[in-house]
């Protein structure tokens, strides 16, 4: 079982808890006219997804990540980028990728401290036509100050809001409505976001409280897609924290926000 820092807004008292991240790579890699799903149907080793990995996020979650990525239909190849991987984080390896995913882990602040000086490089990525992932500190880091500044509106701690059912940092299993279906979910101090009136965008999947708990938005030509709970969690997540998720360990609520954010007027090709 790993300690690890929760992933708290803008302004929250640090606590601690568990859980994992990680960061990875990816690429994309053929025709733009057949856009990215054709793309992906004619690329042999799938298309690249960078995750990070490094002291911005805590273990194991960078690789739960980079596993969801790799079972999608897209049959994602992923690396990991970070201080201390092979790959950093450079305009030349996220013009190879067709996703970057930023995973759960530490909190906000200093995580932010971490990446800060990477974030115009990864805001015009996605500016250019790119694909961010943000999984629960991922997706805090998605909002503006602290954070990459690539939605276009509010992402709050879903604990702290009016008639929410869990009020602890403590690892647990919240239901959420996933295109009107209700399915349990792994959580640890995630998220909720507000889009903007009028901003355009899709809410996937909500809270009891009917805040958002999974959105997919646009920034500039690029796609973002955000989740406060842990659809990559596994097996060894549930077991380190004693809990059973009554819909057992499935993946495809991953694999509907990957969908859904890799789809639309994306980036068609990288380089390969």
């Amino acid at each position: 079982m790993k300690l690890i820092r929760s992933a708290l807004p803008l302004g929250a008292p640090p606590r601690i808890s568990r859980r994992r991240l990680l960061v990875g790579v990816g690429a994309a890699g053929a025709l733009a006219a057949l856009g990215w799903a054709g793309m992906s149907a004619v690329s042999g080793d799938g298309p690249l997804a960078l995750v990070y990995r490094g002291p911005a996020a805590c273990s194991g979650c960078a690789e739960a990540v980079a596993a969801l990525l790799r079972s999608s239909p897209a049959g994602f190849r992923t690396e990991y980028c970070g201080p201390d991987e092979q790959r950093r984080i450079s305009s030349d390896a996220l013009a190879e990728a067709a996703v970057y995913a930023q995973p759960g882990g530490g909190e906000v602040r200093p995580a932010w401290r971490k990446l800060r000086d990477h974030a115009e490089l990864i805001r015009d990525y996605v500016a250019e036509g790119g694909h961010y992932l943000g999984f629960c500190l991922g997706a805090y880091l998605a909002a503006a100050e602290p954070g990459f500044g690539l939605i276009d509106g509010k992402v709050d701690q879903y604990i702290s809001t009016g008639g929410a059912s869990v009020d602890s940092t403590d690892d647990t299993i919240i239901p959420v409505r996933w295109r009107d279906r209700v399915r349990h979910m792994y959580f640890q101090d995630g998220p909720t976001f507000q889009l903007r009136p009028g901003a355009p965008g899709t809410v996937l999947a909500t809270y009891d409280t009917g805040a958002a708990a999974a959105v997919v938005a646009t920034f500039g030509a690029g796609r973002v897609g955000l989740v406060g709970p842990h659809p990559e969690a596994d097996r060894s997540w549930y077991a380190d924290a004693g809990l059973t998720n009554p819909d057992g360990i499935r993946f495809d609520l991953g694999h509907d926000l990957i969908k859904s954010t890799m789809q639309g007027d994306g980036r068609a090709a990288g380089r390969s």
